[in-house]
């Protein structure tokens, strides 16, 4: 039996009944097996048949990486011979000194008691001379208990043992046994500093650990010319969607039923992490009120600020996270089962879905529309599928996945991809369809980007792609799309292509109209970090050219997001979410692009938005104040993203129509169909091009 087979069957021993370990808030996500198979997989009282079981999301099972998490990135463990570990405290017979002996039976732990020494711990590791290295391993405790299982947590180095680095890594581990693994910029260090900042189940002051572990590396971390990366940011869960939250500029992230595998769900729950930027923590949920696996959904955010998540592995179902309410409820579900299916938030505040045959039986997953202000879904039989499938050499099943929509005017929506033939679907009665023309000399182009980097011109640039979802070449093709009205053929313009071919990247158009492009492969291979891209690009709509940025240390490949925050940074996270396999990435960064800088490297003055209105009515104006002299003004939509598709952002800028001092009257879009209804972030930039910190705008339904 395949390796891989082998770590499913034993990690079934961490459950002796599969339902119950789904069903409680301390539940034990990695404890159920990874056996999603389009073509045999059943769950039967609890317990896992693995009969017949061949592939993993249509990737044959031989085929899957083996190794721990990172594999592609991570180095040799070093020996630990002469080291020494310390701790703030310790229960007599649990030394820290039990974390070096390489018995996982063995290990530190606080003192005992209800009271015990409070939090926060403190492990560090004396490797007695300097290495460069790039990642630790903590291994919780192995006897059944989980008392001391370490949640938020951060990592220093020190090269001396007395004056030690800012955090390289902070974040949370899930409450599991499992070994967790945090990567970060390789740095020369003789001292690791681990803290424990809580205890993952809140079960009480303690903190445990059977051994931790370092790599080494012999490559040293990428130039940070063209922009900066952060710290590492741990997750309790693969990040394979993110949605940004309007009222606080927090991060939701959520994964599927469990942290690090879709496969074997039963549909009953999700887990989330939320990220909050303003102190660093990561928080985490699971949701379980909706009875909503949902891996693989549909997403888009609807014209209050809504995330509104459709189908994937509970592939009927609609559920819908209020920012405002801080809550999952759900909603009416669709006609049509679906999984990887794209959706689009409309100018008349309807969602149109599309696709997605990833679940819920193949073909005819014609349009559908939902209606949030009735919680009504109307099968539009004039919307058909057919026209936009890709030529897959997997079929059907792959080649109506992940649409690339927009909302466009008069509740229209343009298909610019994956298919290189594009389509106008119209959501009036009964829904329509009409030709829009070829993507110029692009060919199918499954699992790359479309950005609308600019709606007032009706731009979207599209980027990468490969012709089939898997075992399938990426291009490096790049074009300019633009729009007029509905139901005409689009002008399309060849451009330069990127430097680097990519499937499985991630594109966010920033304030100013650059879009920043992240991760892929070059050859299209689902939890595989062989051939990614860790080099960034950065596109330039004024000169239509592309410019390496600051590299990436982790692979964001299949399963990854990315995201623009409210400070104009992008967070970009995931990759992998497939049980055993060698790519699953419990992380994100945060990108701080180059207008964040001075040319000397250090930190650029950002302008302040004063004073902004709430809302941005469409055909009106908004007045905004700011403390110094701005010269551009955009508004980018709140959005949310999975699997490589984000079809809410969408970048509008604004041109002062009076200016006394530095207070600015700009006029607005006229038509819902550019200015789609919703939140905004508004953001103000100076000569420099540096943005202000956005201030969160509402554009109410016409």
């Amino acid at each position: 039996m395949h390796p891989t087979m082998l770590r499913l069957l034993a990690l079934m021993s961490l459950s002796a009944n599969f339902a119950n370990a789904i069903t409680t808030e301390q539940i034990t996500p990695n404890s159920v097996p990874n056996a999603k198979n389009v073509q045999v997989a059943a769950v039967n009282n609890g317990q896992l048949s693995t009969e017949g079981v061949q592939t993993l999301d249509g990737m044959a099972i031989d085929a899957i990486p083996e190794g721990r998490s990172a594999e592609a990135v991570m180095a040799a463990a070093i020996t630990p011979a002469q080291w020494t570990a310390t701790a703030d405290s310790y229960q007599p017979g649990y030394p820290p000194s039990n974390v070096l002996d390489g018995n996982t039976n063995t290990y530190w732990h606080t003192p005992f008691g209800a009271n015990g020494n409070p939090l926060p711990h403190t492990l560090t590791i004396d490797m007695k001379q300097q290495y460069l290295i790039n990642s630790i391993a903590y291994i919780p405790r192995q006897d059944g208990a989980s008392n001391g299982n370490v949640g938020q947590h951060m990592i220093q180095t020190s090269l001396d043992g007395v004056t030690y680095s800012k955090p390289v890594a902070t974040g949370t581990y899930a409450d599991t046994k499992l070994t967790k693994t945090t990567i970060f910029e390789a740095r020369y260090a003789r001292f690791v500093r681990f803290t424990a900042q809580t205890e993952a189940g809140s079960r009480g002051p303690w903190t445990s650990c059977a051994s931790f572990n370092i790599f080494q590396t012999t490559v040293q971390a990428p130039a940070t010319s063209g922009g900066e990366w952060s710290p590492t940011i741990d997750f309790p869960l693969v990040p394979v969607s993110l949605g940004l939250e309007y009222n606080s500029g927090n991060v939701l992230a959520w994964s599927a039923y469990a942290a690090s595998t879709f496969g074997g769900s039963n549909g009953g729950n999700t887990l989330t992490a939320t990220y909050f930027p303003a102190t660093g923590i990561v928080s985490q949920r699971n949701v379980t009120n909706t009875g909503h696996d949902m891996f693989c959904e549909g997403l888009s955010v609807d014209t209050t600020g809504r995330f509104i998540a459709t189908g994937g592995d509970s592939n009927y179902k609609t559920s819908i996270y209020s920012v405002r309410y801080d809550a999952w409820t759900a909603a009416a579900q669709m006609h049509v089962p679906r999984g990887y299916a794209a959706q689009a938030t409309l100018s008349n505040g309807n969602v149109f879905m599309i696709g997605g045959s990833w679940a819920g039986g193949l073909g005819g997953k014609n349009g559908e529309l939902y209606s949030p202000f009735s919680n009504t879904w109307t099968q539009l039989s004039g919307a058909p599928v057919a026209p936009m499938l890709t030529n897959d050499a997997q079929g059907v099943y792959r080649a109506d996945n992940h649409g690339w929509l927009f909302g466009w005017k008069n509740g229209y929506v343009f298909q610019a991809g994956p298919s290189k033939n594009m389509n106008w679907y119209g959501t009036a009665g009964a829904g329509s369809n009409a030709r829009a023309g070829a993507r110029g000399n692009d060919a199918d182009a499954m699992c790359g980007n479309a950005i609308m980097y600019d709606a007032t011109q009706g731009k979207i640039l599209t980027v990468g792609g490969s012709p089939s979802y898997q075992s399938s070449q990426a291009t490096a093709n790049a074009h300019i799309i633009t729009l007029s009205g509905p139901n005409n053929i689009v002008a399309v313009q060849n451009i330069n292509p990127m430097w680097y071919k990519r499937a499985f990247a991630n594109s966010v158009v920033l304030p100013g109209g650059k879009v920043f492009i992240t991760g892929g492969q070059t050859t299209a291979q689902p939890f595989s970090d062989a051939t990614s891209q860790l080099q960034p690009e950065l596109w330039d709509p004024i000169s239509t050219t592309f410019t390496k940025v600051a590299s990436n240390t982790i692979p964001r490949n299949y399963h990854s997001t990315a995201l623009l925050m409210a400070d104009a940074t992008v967070i970009s996270g995931g990759g992998g979410l497939c049980g055993a396999c060698a790519t699953n990435h419990f992380d994100a960064q945060i990108y701080s692009p180059p207008y964040l800088f001075n040319a000397d490297g250090s930190r650029a003055g950002r302008p302040v938005i004063t004073n902004a209105p709430a809302n941005a009515p469409i055909s009106g104006t908004i007045t905004l104040t700011t403390n110094v002299a701005c010269t551009k003004f955009d508004i980018i939509r709140v959005s949310a993203t999975t699997h490589t598709v984000n079809t809410d952002q969408r970048r509008i800028p604004l041109y002062p129509r009076t200016t006394n001092g530095f207070t600015y009257t700009l006029p607005l879009p006229t038509d819902a169909g550019i200015m789609l209804p919703g939140y905004y972030m508004l953001f103000a930039m100076n000569a420099q091009g540096t943005p202000s910190l956005a201030k969160f705008v509402y554009v109410p339904v016409p």
